[in-house]
């Protein structure tokens, strides 16, 4: 590092975790667009047609910079199309564009080579920058390892000395999935070989004097990719180096999993101040992944503001003078919640016509007319909050209900109905019920009186509730004081959005065609955030806005993403891009309309062979695109078929998922 100032931080990967406050990069400018030190948030995206199409890349960088985009990154395989992007950026600011420009790198360091002396910034990989990968375990010794190091010094040193020269910034960029048989061997696939990956390539730069960089840590499993991002930070911090960095989640999917698995993974760094550029990767046009970028990143420009008008709030209740994360490890309540069950789902029903049973279709309950039976589904919600409403028909056995506590105490049939109480009121009531009361309670309820003399019994799970402008932070420090009360009783985490913020017109950081975005994006970050780090037996996404169809679903896709709770297929589908063989939406809704019922499958869908198999490491099986109709199917890293027909293909990976014994028939809905 060319800096003699010393890196300290207080929460150790990030400034702190109780206070909202980005960690202090070095600035980079990309062209004339500079990131980190002080500079907003960046937004960028990547084209999908061929690069070669130089006219149809112009016109798609044009709708992405309209749509939001201050950088634009371009594949470049080959020396031809690194050279093509000269004709490119020649056309975009012929039509009055100056956006900086990214090469994106994998095998190719002659193309790289090119592309820096002629654009403002080069993405290398260093999984596979200068190695071949085999999947090879190979065990080095340490003079082996470091001939190794060497030869890629070797290797990258010329492409260092290039953007020195033409003053081109570099990104740094590990993807889990393609880590080199070197790091692999060594590390294994861990955050830890992710990092150790970018900084080889970084400690090389640095004896070369050259300090433009930007490094980032993807991976399609948010976990992974937070945890890599984390130790990337202290990793930096104590070589003493702050470049900036580059947030995603890498082959997120579409729709809503696209959005909430982008940002557990995204929203949970920006939470703890750390990002200086942002990508959304989407299955669907470029475009359309600015908004959901600029969305998450609005939230914290208003952030510090928030926090400036209301000096108390900033303080968040310590009574552990520290904050770590260790997994709150809680006891289990009755067969209900906790311990080592899955976290439970709770969604508010109580303005819905409690009438009608068909009205429970919409979390998870398909009412059977002609049996007069309920039928339940892999996402079917544990818990239904009633307030003070009675139903007029008779709820499912399976189905628990929450009542306000002066409710509950009325009724005759207690049998799966359970109180919510306040602090107040619970410790009023000459009656609790035997098996599980709620209580109601903030981070700062622990230093009143009332929590005070609390009687807390094996019954007892907390409604974890947060009005602080850095919530997440507050309701994460709500689990190390538990610990250090010494309490073990679930909680369940309920962040409240209200509907004037989330009805009709999503704000001006939205995309008004996706009205619904905005709350899969603030409740996967607040909700997520915690649950990746193991906080949470339960969550409540409180949102009258919504649709109750819509929580629901949306509070599985938040379990799924952050891996609490598996309850449907999940497909690892990249984004596309002008090395892609095939159409990636259409293949994707083609696989997923014929697999979505295979719960806990992980299905990969790649474009070509640099997203696969390497990519889709996490994935069970793959659908990766080989030539012009040709697919190669994948069981995990190993080729099963090569070269099928597009045609056939899919047919081909249903085959391969029965003869493994885990395909089964999907059920045919009751009619109503």
């Amino acid at each position: 590092m060319d800096t003699n100032e010393a890196i300290y931080l207080e929460g150790g990967y990030c400034n702190s975790k109780t206070t909202y406050s980005r960690f202090l990069t070095r600035e980079v400018k990309v062209g004339n667009i500079a990131m980190g030190g002080n500079n907003p948030i960046r937004i960028q995206s990547m084209t999908t047609v061929d690069t070669m199409d130089t006219i149809g890349s112009i016109e798609q960088t044009i709708r992405m910079v309209e749509a939001g985009c201050e950088y634009v990154r371009i594949t470049a395989p080959s020396i031809k199309e690194a050279e093509n992007l000269a004709h490119i950026k020649k056309g975009l600011k012929a039509r009055g564009y100056d956006v900086p420009l990214v090469a994106d790198i994998h095998f190719t360091p002659n193309a790289a080579e090119t592309a820096a002396r002629l654009i403002e910034k080069v993405r290398i990989n260093p999984g596979n920058y200068a190695d071949k990968k085999k999947f090879d375990q190979i065990d080095y010794t340490d003079a082996a390892y470091q001939a190794e190091l060497d030869r890629i010094y070797k290797k990258f040193a010329p492409l260092v000395h290039i953007c020195k020269e033409y003053g081109t910034v570099m990104r740094i960029g590990t993807n889990h999935g393609s880590l080199s048989d070197r790091i692999m061997s060594r590390y294994g696939d861990t955050p830890e070989g992710m990092v150790e990956s970018a900084l080889e390539f970084i400690r090389i730069c640095e004896d070369l004097r050259f300090y433009d960089l930007v490094v980032s840590m993807k991976s399609s499993n948010p976990q992974v990719m937070v945890s890599a991002y984390r130790l990337l930070v202290e990793k930096m911090v104590a070589e003493n180096m702050n470049y900036p960095l580059h947030l995603g989640v890498t082959e997120a999917g579409d729709g809503e999993d696209g959005r909430v698995k982008s940002a557990v993974g995204i929203g949970t760094l920006l939470e703890d101040g750390l990002g200086d550029t942002v990508r959304v990767s989407l299955t669907e046009e470029p475009e359309k992944e600015a908004p959901v970028a600029i969305a998450l990143v609005n939230r914290y420009a208003k952030r510090g503001a928030a926090m400036q008008q209301n000096h108390k709030q900033q303080e968040i209740v310590n009574l552990a003078n520290h904050s770590h994360t260790a997994p709150y490890q809680t006891k289990e309540v009755n067969a209900f919640i906790g311990g080592a069950l899955v976290p439970r789902i709770v969604v508010d029903i109580s303005s819905s016509n409690l009438k009608d049973p068909f009205v429970l279709d919409a979390v998870g309950y398909r009412y059977d007319a002609v049996n007069d039976k309920y039928h339940m589904g892999d996402q079917s919600v544990d818990f239904v909050y009633l307030g003070s409403n009675l139903p007029s028909f008779v709820l499912p056995g399976n189905l628990k209900v929450i009542y306000d506590d002066a409710t509950w105490a009325t009724l005759h049939n207690k049998a799966n109905k359970h109180p919510l109480f306040d602090l107040s009121s619970y410790q009023a009531s000459s009656t609790h019920d035997p098996s599980l009361n709620l209580i109601r309670l903030t981070n700062e309820d622990l230093v009143s009186d009332a929590f005070g003399s609390l009687a807390v019994d094996k019954t007892v799970v907390f409604v974890l509730e947060t009005n602080h402008p850095h919530g997440m932070a507050d309701q994460r420090q709500f689990f190390v004081n538990l610990q250090t009360i010494g309490l073990d009783n679930p909680v369940i985490i309920k962040r409240s959005y209200p509907a004037a913020d989330f009805s009709g017109a999503v704000g001006d950081d939205m995309d008004p065609e996706e009205p619904i975005s905005k709350i899969q994006l603030y409740a996967a970050t607040d909700m997520g955030a915690l649950l990746v780090d193991k906080l949470g037996s339960g969550i409540w996404i409180d949102s009258p806005a919504t649709p109750i169809d819509k929580v629901a679903s949306l509070s599985f896709g938040i379990l799924q993403a952050t891996r609490s709770r598996i309850s449907k297929t999940e497909y690892i589908s990249c984004p596309s891009c002008g090395r892609t063989l095939f159409d990636l939406q259409e293949t994707t809704q083609m696989i997923r309309s014929r697999t979505s019922h295979l719960k806990g499958l992980k299905i990969g869908i790649m474009g070509c062979i640099v997203n696969g198999p390497g990519e889709m490491a996490d994935a069970d099986y793959g659908y990766v695109g080989a030539g012009p109709d040709k697919i190669t199917l994948y069981r995990g890293k190993e080729v099963v078929k090569k070269n099928v027909s597009a045609t056939h293909a899919l047919d081909e990976l249903i085959d391969i998922i029965k003869n493994d014994g885990l395909w089964v028939e999907e059920e045919t809905p009751p009619l109503k």
